[in-house]
């Protein structure tokens, strides 16, 4: 018998080795719990629901990990006595000089992000002064926080990220007494800012009491305002829908596009409204366009793993378009952790011999999770081990509970500017697509995002090669498509030099790019969009690698879109044009089911 079965059959479907690599004996019924192993979990996912999903314990540990070095460095302490006595002369300097020169020099400049005290109102006396005072505070706490020999870095990280919320909340920006914005505002309109940011208070309480939508997100409803690019639902299973999309043009390229979106959103980030759909340019390009979208689960979902999302997620979409384009190779493009679930799958089938794939691009997706940015802040034992229990306890995660950890890496932009502008200047921020989207609610089920918080974000096992699918490792390397990789330069959920890892850990060829923008803003990046740029490079097959920094400086910037440059790049590695295919196959068992967006991306 052959050593490798698969590579000796390479005419089987895609079904049938399916059945192969997930051929296990049915599993037993679940164990009743302990009873006190049962109590736990209960206390636990009472205490998580109470701190919207933080550990205190892990919060104690890294405190006493800081305090407790930080009381035996006498020389550090010196050091932080030094710095305040000098911070307090220069402040008094700054504020005798400042009372009678509007222009004087500061003695902090704000960090480059940092747009609270921008405003002209703050170079008058003494808000100059009470800036610069808040600047400085924030600056000594950033060195109490760290630096401090002993202390491991992950707790040095936890330490400095609760120091920086607590100065945010106390900035004087919060203040309508400190903010001469607010202040100004307030006299002008005589108090009706401050009584409108009430009424806008008071909306915005009920409405996430309700679980409703903010205000004016139903102007963008799926298949109405966005995700109208015309297509049919031509297979559905308990965990997607797979969409195909109409095409607009008398020829297509020969090689299907398959979309894999991020579960823990919506797809249509990719098909939003007409001007800025991801999904409509590749159609208009000429490209036979499927897209994935996911399930929103609820607690009846809670048991779906992570090789079911492998399995019907994304092997059923790649079997049913495999049938729909027969004979023809597949351009699968994955976006954050469906970028990190195809390459799961693409490493799986290639380790088992099936040339599946005829290129793969990966936006904004990470295999490596050891600098994935501020989000491991929230991953260590104590913390997985208390989320654990409130997803246990519900049956899946919450949208909000996972908005809340997104909004608090983000505090200074998405809580305390919304904030004044909204609830203090009554000057709420329009609603747009982008926007409406975001705010349009998605779960995730308990046991599959256990196994990947563990799995992937704790041990790294798929970098690794720990990671197993069926009881079998897979390894990264064994991927021989071609790969483009996006990554955007304010991505605080996956780092560009995270994102750039792809290059460590595979020997195919790689063209990486980098573009303006954050993790969302930077993929939705249609050309014409305003002020935006990339770097980009092609490292071919087995050659040398390349540092980031090294790269970052010998990659030229180029002016506009990448949406182009993934086109052409797909479209040089086409076999040519050919007739498009018609919507589904009946013949085959993938007759349409109904118009997109279909019926899972309507799920509240």
């Amino acid at each position: 018998m052959p050593k490798n079965a698969l590579q000796a059959r390479p005419h089987q479907t895609l079904a049938a080795r399916e059945q192969r690599m997930f051929a296990a004996p049915a599993s037993s019924a679940a164990e009743a719990l302990d009873p006190a192993v049962l109590l736990d979990r209960l206390v636990h996912a009472a205490i998580g629901r109470l701190t919207s999903g933080l550990s205190p314990t892990a919060l104690a540990l890294a405190y006493l990990d800081w305090a407790q070095h930080l009381a035996i460095s006498p020389g550090k302490q010196m050091n932080l006595v030094r710095r305040a006595m000098g911070d307090a002369a220069r402040l008094t300097s700054y504020a005798a000089l400042a009372s009678i020169d509007r222009n004087a020099p500061d003695c902090i400049a704000p960090p480059p992000d940092d747009r609270r005290f921008r405003n002209d109102a703050w170079r008058r006396w003494p808000f100059n002064v009470i800036s610069q005072a808040c600047l400085m505070r924030e600056n000594w706490w950033r060195a109490a926080t760290s630096g401090v020999v002993g202390v491991s870095r992950h707790h040095e990280n936890v330490v400095s990220f609760v120091a920086d919320q607590i100065l945010e909340a106390m900035s004087p920006a919060n203040c309508i007494a400190t903010n001469p914005e607010v202040l100004e505002a307030t006299i002008r309109e005589r108090g009706e800012n401050l009584t409108r940011g009430a009424r806008y208070w008071i909306t915005d309480q009920v409405r996430a009491m309700l679980n409703s939508p903010p205000v004016g997100a139903n102007a963008f409803r799926p298949g109405h305002e966005v995700a109208v690019t015309r297509g049919a639902v031509i297979y559905r299973n308990r965990l997607i829908e797979l969409i195909q999309y109409s095409p607009t043009t008398t020829e297509v390229f020969a090689e299907p596009v398959l979309i894999v979106p991020a579960w823990i959103m919506k797809y249509y980030i990719l098909d939003l409204s007409p001007s800025n759909s991801f999904v409509k340019y590749l159609v208009d390009r000429g490209h036979t366009v499927f897209i994935i979208s996911w399930l929103n689960p609820t607690g009846d979902d809670r048991d779906l793993s992570m090789e079911d999302y492998v399995r019907l997620g994304l092997l059923d979409a790649v079997q049913a378009v495999e049938a729909i384009v027969s004979g023809r190779k597949i351009d699968a493009v994955g976006y954050c952790l469906g970028g990190t679930l195809l390459s799961i799958v693409a490493a799986l089938l290639a380790g088992n011999g099936s040339d599946v794939f005829n290129s793969l691009t990966f936006l904004a997706s990470q295999v490596d999770f050891t600098e994935a940015g501020p989000l491991t802040l929230f991953i260590d034992d104590a913390q997985i081990s208390l989320l654990d229990d409130v997803m246990w306890d519900q049956g899946v995660l919450e949208r909000r509970q996972m908005l809340g950890a997104f909004q608090l890496l983000q505090s200074n932009s998405l809580i305390w500017s919304h904030s004044i502008s909204e609830y203090l200047l009554g000057q709420p921020a329009p609603m747009f697509d982008l926007m409406a989207w975001d705010a349009d609610a998605t779960r995730m089920p308990y046991r599959m995002h256990s196994e990947y918080l563990r799995s992937l974000f704790l041990n790294n096992d798929l970098f690794e090669g720990r990671f197993q699918v069926n009881g079998r490792p897979i390894a990264l390397r064994d991927i021989s498509a071609p790969i483009f990789s996006v990554a955007t330069e304010r991505d605080f959920i996956a780092p560009w030099r995270s994102v750039y890892k792809i290059n460590l850990v595979t020997t195919t060829e790689v063209t990486f790019v980098l573009t303006s923008g954050g993790h969302n803003g930077g993929v939705v990046d249609e050309p014409g969009h305003p002020h935006r740029r990339y770097r980009t490079s092609h490292r071919p097959s087995r050659d040398p690698y390349v540092d980031p920094d090294r790269w970052y400086e010998a990659s030229p910037v180029v002016e506009g879109s990448w949406w182009p440059a993934l086109a052409s790049w797909m479209e040089a590695r086409s076999s040519g044009r050919v007739p498009p295919p018609g919507l589904g196959a009946p013949e085959k068992g993938f007759a349409p089911l109904c118009a997109a967006p279909g019926t899972y991306v309507l799920q509240a």
